[in-house]
């Protein structure tokens, strides 16, 4: 089967053939329908996040349907239309028993530490399958395994109220997601802050204030349009030294920082003025959970969360298209979302 592949670090990804996964007593083989591009797979081409195995398959938000089955799975059957969690667990560890399989001691990430969706085929064990319903088409579903998810986890995560306000950093792929999530969990406001126009308006479509960061002081202009009093909630997701310490600055008393971007530099902060003295929390958000992604699917096919505008562009499986697409991503340039389509031998949409 064809795959596009990581060779080594800022080195772009090759096209390759690699046989078809052989599949366990437990694992189904997947006919990948969609495969997403995420803002990490640009950090893991750059190295900012070391791969392993090297070559390595990339993609870790997938969505198809299951080709074949394991002699002892029984939770899904061949035809079922799914979408893949990510993590690759034991299922028995502490973490696992306990609801937080991303810490599992033998964790596997899909195209992170084992072969992902940048494929024709995958190989996951049936746990993972997560049912798609046929109102979600199979792109819109891959972009929910990795950027709505994330974003529901750090809402989670940041113990929104109904009632507050709530600054998100980045109007990406996730960015959409935290923006519709945190108006569902009951967000009074939502700020959006970015530096593309066009993702600003889209983030307004769905609610939010925006707040574009290359014209204005992004800090100044929360804080004035809250009247001095900052937000409750600060969500990072870009992974920049400047917009984690903008996430820092704009909160609140007693308010909540989650920091989810993957940044390569540290974040800096004034302890007492910035953290102490308002007993500001700094958390982190770490990936999500299998248990999180049944709710969330179902709040996308009842449109409580919209992804019918996250995918902003397609691709063939083709090595140059595809490192196009992490050029751009490295560059912060580009649409909300990209995603692979294997099947398709068109050009780029």
């Amino acid at each position: 089967m064809k795959a596009i592949r990581f060779i080594g670090v800022k080195q772009p990804l090759e096209t390759q053939e690699i046989p078809v996964p052989e599949i366990g007593g437990r694992d189904i083989l997947v006919k990948v329908k969609a495969a997403g591009i995420c803002h990490s797979d640009a950090h893991y081409r750059a190295g900012i996040s070391p791969v392993r195995p090297v070559p390595l398959t990339f993609g870790h938000e997938v969505a198809g349907v299951i080709e074949k089955i394991g002699p002892q799975v029984t939770n899904v059957k061949i035809g079922d239309r799914v979408c893949l969690h990510y993590n690759i667990t034991c299922g028995d560890c502490y973490h696992c028993s306990t609801g937080n399989d991303q810490f599992c001691e033998k964790v596997r990430m899909l195209g992170h530490y084992t072969d992902g969706g940048y494929a024709e085929y995958i190989c996951v064990p049936a746990r993972n399958a997560v049912p798609l319903p046929d109102e979600i088409p199979f792109e819109q579903g891959a972009t929910l395994m990795c950027a709505s998810a994330t974003s529901f986890h750090a809402l989670r995560k940041s113990r929104l109220k109904g009632g507050e306000r709530v600054a998100i950093f980045g109007a990406g792929g996730l960015g959409q997601s935290a923006v519709q999530l945190a108006k569902a969990f009951g967000a009074l406001e939502v700020y959006a802050v970015d530096i593309h126009k066009d993702k600003l308006k889209l983030a307004a479509q769905y609610g939010a204030i925006p707040i574009h960061g290359g014209k204005v002081d992004a800090v100044a202009e929360i804080k004035k349009l809250t009247r001095g009093k900052g937000v409750d909630v600060a969500i990072e997701m870009i992974g920049l030294q400047q917009t984690m310490k903008q996430a820092v600055q704009v909160a609140g008393v007693m308010a909540r920082v989650v920091i989810v971007g993957l940044a390569n530099q540290p974040l800096e902060i004034d302890t007492y003025n910035e953290l102490l003295g308002n007993e500001v929390e700094l958390i982190g958000s770490n990936d999500h959970h299998l248990h999180e992604l049944p709710l969330l699917v179902e709040m996308a096919r009842k449109k409580v969360l919209d992804i019918s505008q996250m995918v902003t562009k397609t691709i063939p499986l083709d090595a140059d298209a595809v490192n196009r697409a992490l050029d751009g991503l490295e560059n912060f340039s580009g649409g909300v979302r990209t995603v692979i389509v294997p099947a398709s031998n068109w050009p780029e949409t």
